[in-house]
C-alpha cells in the first residue's frame, strides 16, 4: 500500500501542520503525528452482537498507521481520543502490541466518550493518558470541540469525524471526509473504519481541506 501521497501544509499560530490524506496531521515543530477516532475494538464488539463486519478492517487500521509511523519517524503519536471503542477485547492487546514496536515513540491519548477502558487497562499499557484536554505550545487538544479557547490558543480535535458535500454542475453530489479550520477551533478527519461521517456547512472565512483519490485538496 503506498502512502503519503500528497500533502497539504498550513501554519496555525506560527506552526507548520502538514495533512496528509491518511487523516493526520503532523505537527513538524514538536515532531508530532496527530490523529482522532480510531475507534479500535468496534470491529470486534459489533461482531459479538451478531453484525458481521469484516475481521481484516482493523488490522488495516493499525497497518496503516504503522506504515505512516515508519514513514514520518515521529517522536509522539497523539491521539484525540476514542482510541478504543468499547469495553475490552482482543482489539486492546492488538493495539498494545501494535505500539510496543515503536521503541523510539511515545504514545498518548487524550480521553474521548468513547474511551471507557477501566484504568487498570491503561496502567499496564505504554499509552499515556490525559482527561480533558492537553496545552502544547498554541494548541490546545481536545477531543471535543471546547466552548471556550484560551486567548492566543487554538483548539485541534476531533469527534465530529468531518465531511463536506461538494456538488458539480449536473446535480452530482459527493461526500468527502476533510480537515476543517476556524477561527479557533480545527477538527480532524475520523482515522478509523465505519466510523460514519458528521457533515459541516463551512463558513465564509473557515477553510476546508478535502481528502480524495490519496490528495489533501482546498475547497
Amino acid at each position: 500500500m503506498k502512502v503519503l501521497k500528497t500533502t497539504h501544509t498550513v501554519t496555525l499560530k506560527g506552526q507548520q501542520l502538514t495533512l496528509y490524506p491518511e487523516k493526520i496531521i503532523y505537527w513538524q515543530d514538536k515532531k508530532v503525528l496527530i490523529c482522532a477516532d480510531l475507534h479500535l475494538g468496534k470491529v470486534k464488539h459489533f461482531r459479538k452482537e451478531g453484525i458481521a463486519l469484516p475481521h481484516k478492517a482493523e488490522k488495516e487500521v493499525l497497518k496503516r498507521l504503522g506504515e505512516i509511523i515508519e514513514k514520518i519517524q515521529p517522536e509522539k503519536v497523539l491521539f484525540l481520543g476514542d482510541l478504543f471503542h468499547s469495553s475490552r477485547n482482543l482489539g486492546w492487546i492488538h493495539f498494545n502490541d501494535f505500539i510496543e514496536r515503536f521503541t523510539h515513540t511515545s504514545f498518548m491519548l487524550v480521553v474521548g466518550n468513547h474511551d471507557i477502558l477501566d484504568d487498570d487497562n491503561y496502567k499496564e499499557s505504554k499509552l499515556k493518558i490525559v482527561d480533558g484536554y492537553l496545552e502544547s505550545g498554541p494548541f490546545i487538544f481536545s477531543h471535543e470541540p471546547l466552548e471556550e479557547v484560551l486567548e492566543g490558543k487554538y483548539n485541534l480535535c476531533g469527534h465530529i469525524h468531518p465531511a463536506v458535500v461538494l456538488r458539480g454542475k449536473a446535480r452530482q453530489r459527493i461526500k468527502l471526509p476533510c480537515f476543517y479550520f476556524g477561527d479557533h477551533t480545527g477538527i480532524l478527519p475520523a482515522f478509523g473504519t465505519f466510523t460514519g461521517t458528521g457533515i459541516i456547512n463551512p463558513q465564509k472565512g473557515e477553510k476546508v481541506f478535502v481528502i480524495a483519490q490519496g490528495k489533501v485538496l482546498a475547497v
